[in-house]
């Protein structure tokens, strides 16, 4: 497997993977998600693909497979009132095909992403989990992560 910057080459198989993400949020939250659609269109998928700031990593299998990525986000708070100005590297999203999921590809894309971020000098590494997805809880739970903070509702 072959962790890389992801291009345009690759926009068949993170659309695949996208389609596989939206349906685990669908079938969770039926009252926020669509079925059917995906996430970012093909255009914007090809402007990602060339933003510094939006770095998206696809691991590869030996035939050139995407089969997994992770979406990542720079954000920095300059000149803000109350945050400090530290340079967070979040995670949009970060998807392992449903179809081999347990080789530690997720693992092992997520620990690229720690590189990366500190190569790039950020203070920390922050991602959002739907309360609905357990087992991406427990696989962020198992690399380490911890809860920074809790979005809450009532549905009315």
């Amino acid at each position: 497997m072959n962790i890389v910057r992801a291009d345009k080459k690759d926009i068949q198989g993170i659309n695949r993977l996208l389609s596989q993400v939206l349906m685990v949020h669908h079938e969770g939250r039926p009252d926020l998600f669509k079925a059917g659609g995906k996430k970012y269109t093909d255009e914007q998928l090809y402007d990602m693909f060339e933003d510094d700031t939006k770095p998206i990593f696809v691991a590869k299998d030996e035939k050139e497979n995407v089969v997994g990525y992770a979406f990542c986000v720079f954000q920095q708070h300059l000149g803000d009132n109350i945050l400090t100005e530290v340079k967070t590297l979040y995670i949009d999203d970060l998807c392992v095909d449903e179809n081999i999921r347990g080789q530690h590809i997720g693992q092992k894309l997520y620990e690229y992403v720690l590189s990366y971020a500190k190569q790039h000098e950020c203070y920390n590494v922050t991602l959002n989990v739907w309360s609905c997805n357990q087992s991406a809880i427990k696989f962020y739970e198992k690399c380490g992560l911890k809860p920074q903070k809790i979005g809450m509702e009532i549905i009315l």
